[in-house]
């Protein structure tokens, strides 16, 4: 047992929940993981199916006496967002996740938790295995490639369930109950590289934006976090001062994550070299005071470097690519009118790299709206065009209609209150939920989503708070006690 887990409570889930951290399962890589479910359920005499696209259903029949209670579905995924801080040794494809227990919370060293979406999984198997509880019959679904295509909900045929009732575990504020959840889409713009070689008597040097939170694009893209492209920008723009040209540039790695790192190298001329050396410490200052009250550990360093083949961009390409940077928006776009706090629509800058002769942006947009999604991707289409870039849209991800008549979102809010002697609260949340796509492939699928409280997902900074888990355990069990 791992020392970070022991004497937590409820033990069988927080004992499966260090088991699977000990498997590999970045998205796109869930094969282990998933034959580790379909072992366990067959070690517990469960009926189990997978599909090709390795989606998992385990179906647990139903407790003595509930024979003839509807059949109900609690899914969640199974695969994890792969950050690590940069220093950290890690291989996501083999190395396990080192788990780390600070007070009331659970971290990982200097990686990605896997809280999101592993409790949910860790608590299904919990479920599978203990006998004592209370429930009418139930399916176990277990989806893969939620965090980089939602692939596996895309791909649920028609018969793999048969539940018209769906608790998806993926929420991560307990005491709140999701009813509805944004769509998205990412733009990519591509710039098609014009090279010359670098100017005689110029010197190498990398600047790096570093020490960012980052975190979730959608859940807290509100919280006014430092995005490390859009800084990179500002200082490259600044470094023109000092006849700075660009050779390379790169930042994030998630279109769903705020990117927190970014470097680039140019070529500043030698007698230039301290002119840059001030701009960028200057800049430093500027972004620090900025952001001091969010981003305590923001820094803007540089560096003297070597490159093998001394490249950069010709100038109007150059100002063409920082001039876009500029003009692309991140952030909350709007707020809904409805709901009181929510996120109605918001764009993330998420993505820059440099490869194969290309620099390539990624950015991301979400909405509960369509029409505004449509409008965001036009805006960013825009952008990217005026700057010499090729724009394309990639296939997107419907949202969730909130339905506050659900007979499950009822059962919910009683079960929470005969628990806790308090109402949950009802919300809308403005990320994707695997929800949308599954009502869209189960017509009529009644939905509600929840979880204990994570923070920091998609990051090397996520946790999970120990002591929601004991209520969301409790509370689901009691959602299972009350279905009828």
């Amino acid at each position: 047992m791992s020392e970070a887990i022991k004497g937590l409570a409820p033990a069988l889930v927080w004992k499966y929940f260090a088991e699977i951290s000990r498997i590999p399962r970045p998205s796109k890589h869930e094969k282990q993981i998933t034959d580790y479910i379909m072992e366990t359920a067959k070690k517990l005499g469960l009926e189990a199916k997978r599909d090709k696209y390795l989606n998992v259903v385990v179906k647990k029949p139903a407790s003595p006496g509930r024979e003839r209670v509807p059949s109900l579905c609690l899914q969640g995924h199974v695969d994890m967002v792969p950050e690590k801080n940069k220093e950290k040794v890690h291989d996501f494809l083999k190395d396990p996740i080192e788990l780390v227990r600070n007070g009331n919370m659970l971290m990982a060293n200097g990686t990605t938790l896997g809280a999101d979406n592993g409790i949910a999984v860790a608590t299904y198997l919990a479920i599978m295995e203990d006998k004592s509880l209370v429930h009418g019959p139930l399916e176990l679904l277990f989806t893969v490639d939620e965090e980089t295509g939602l692939t596996g909900a895309n791909n649920l045929k028609p018969g793999f369930l048969e539940s018209k009732t769906m608790m998806n575990l993926d929420s991560e504020e307990e005491g709140s109950l999701y009813v509805g959840c944004s769509g998205g889409r990412n733009t990519h713009g591509t710039w098609k590289l014009a090279w010359e070689n670098a100017p005689r008597g110029t010197v190498a040097l990398k600047v790096i934006v570093k020490g960012l939170k980052g975190g979730h694009s959608g859940l807290e893209i509100d919280k006014g976090r430092g995005n490390s492209i859009k800084i990179i920008n500002r200082v490259l723009l600044a470094l023109d001062k000092a006849g700075a040209r660009l050779s390379h540039i790169e930042g994030g790695n998630k279109s769903n994550a705020i990117p927190r790192e970014a470097e680039a190298i140019i070529f500043v001329a030698k007698k230039d070299v301290k002119k840059a050396a001030v701009i960028i410490a200057d800049w430093n200052d500027t972004a620090k005071a900025e952001l001091s009250s969010v981003e305590p550990d923001l820094q803007i360093l540089c560096e003297e470097t070597t490159v093998k083949k001394a490249k950069v961009l010709k100038k109007a390409q150059q100002a063409a690519l920082y001039q876009t940077i500029s003009a692309l928006p991140h952030g909350v776009l709007k707020m809904s009118a409805d709901i009181p706090g929510l996120v109605e629509t918001s764009t993330n800058v998420a993505i820059i790299k440099t490869e194969k002769g290309e620099i390539e942006m990624i950015t991301s947009q979400r909405s509960s709206v369509e029409s505004e999604i449509l409008e965001a991707l036009q805006t960013m289409n825009s952008i990217f065009t005026l700057g010499g870039a090729k724009a394309i849209h990639t296939e997107g991800y419907p949202g969730w209609k909130p339905n506050l008549n659900s007979k499950i979102l009822a059962i919910a809010k009683q079960s929470y209150k005969n628990l806790y002697g308090k109402e949950p609260l009802v919300k809308a949340i403005h990320a994707g939920l695997e929800c949308g796509i599954i009502g869209e492939k189960y017509p009529g699928m009644d939905m509600v989503s929840y979880g204990p409280t994570l923070e920091g997902v998609h990051s090397p900074d996520e946790k999970i708070h120990i002591d929601t888990v004991d209520k969301f355990w409790k509370f689901t069990l009691e959602i299972l006690k009350n279905v009828n």
